[in-house]
């Protein structure tokens, strides 16, 4: 039975690239490709693939939040990290995220590959540039730690909503890319605004860049 991979990355030359590289081990298939993080999503509840190679840069949908969002899904779905950012803190986030892998793009050519078979065997796989340091501090931290929505109180639909709001979107177009009404965003935007203690659109960019729910 062939290994099912999904694709996720807004970049068409590195999802060719990375496609190109996956497809030539034997009995490996890309069943799908994806360039937003809300796709992401979409196509693995469509999919059902055994690994998702995720980028976090994503529009409409972080790559970690598109992750936490796959994994409550589909817990068995394996998710595999391959960015061209690299920290302690990255990485750590990465893993509270549910993903167990976590691949430089710079290193894809000598560990992607190796990545991949590690997952399908579900075994957890971190490039070398990740120290041991990280993983131990994971395991120490894991009981304790609460993820940045959860510590303030914000729900999914709402950092998906901060998350559209502080890539430009209105009212309207996050409204459309949702699939609600208007009225229900301004909701949620304003009671994001109350709870996060923001004035200001810009306010709630910084706040959105600060937890990574976008890049800056």
């Amino acid at each position: 039975m062939a290994l099912r991979i999904l694709i996720v990355d807004d970049h068409a030359v590195v999802r060719r690239g990375i496609r190109s590289l996956l497809e030539s081990h034997d009995g490996w298939e890309v069943c799908g490709e994806a360039t937003t993080g809300r796709e992401a999503v979409a196509q693995s509840r469509r999919l059902r693939p055994d690994i998702v190679v995720m980028d976090l840069s994503l529009p409409e949908l972080n790559g970690l939040d598109a992750t936490r969002q796959m994994l409550k899904d589909a817990p068995d779905t394996e998710v595999l990290v391959l960015t061209m950012h690299h920290s302690e803190e990255l990485a750590r986030d990465v893993l509270q995220a549910g993903a167990r892998g976590y691949v430089l793009k710079s290193d894809a050519d000598e560990s992607l590959i190796t990545a991949v078979d590690n997952l399908r065997q579900h075994k957890p796989f971190l490039t070398s540039a990740v120290t041991d340091f990280v993983l131990d501090d994971y395991v120490r931290r894991a009981d304790v730690a609460q993820d940045d929505f959860a510590s303030v109180a914000v729900t999914p639909r709402e950092r998906e909503i901060i998350q559209l709001v502080a890539e430009g979107q209105s009212n309207k177009e996050a409204a459309s890319t949702l699939g609600v009404s208007v009225k229900t965003i301004e909701a949620h935007r304003a009671n994001v605004m109350r709870k996060l203690h923001l004035r200001s659109v810009s306010d709630l960019v910084r706040y959105a860049i600060r937890n990574k729910i976008v890049e800056p």
